[in-house]
């Protein structure tokens, strides 16, 4: 199981500008609502689009889905280390969380999509 990471941790990471945070869920859920900054990459993508969208392999990268009972941050990461990504590590309380902790998230798909 790929390493977790906790909210507390994630949102100093993400106000710190030191993660790149992964959407595992993509499509209209990523549109609806996502962390700050975050980028989708759903699983089917991973090898086709993460050296485009991901800045290297010792990145830290933290990827997350809706709740602990989705499989998609799991199965993203699982790719990425596959891959050579050496610093992935999981949400796994996903964005149910965050957003019932009062947190922001922002909505829309980035530029270029």
């Amino acid at each position: 199981m790929t390493e977790l990471i906790t909210r507390d941790d994630l949102k100093a990471a993400i106000d710190a500008g030191t993660v790149v945070v992964v959407d595992a869920l993509g499509g209209d859920y990523y549109a609806q609502q996502h962390l700050p900054g975050a980028i989708p990459l759903v699983e089917s993508e991973v090898a086709e689009r993460a050296a485009d969208l991901l800045p290297g392999k010792d990145a830290a990268i933290v990827t997350y889905c809706s709740n602990p009972a989705c499989a998609n941050s799991e199965a993203v990461a699982r790719k990425l280390i596959g891959q050579g990504y050496t610093n992935v590590r999981k949400y796994r309380e996903g964005i149910q969380d965050w957003v019932g902790a009062g947190l922001p998230i922002e909505s829309g798909v980035p530029s270029g999509r």
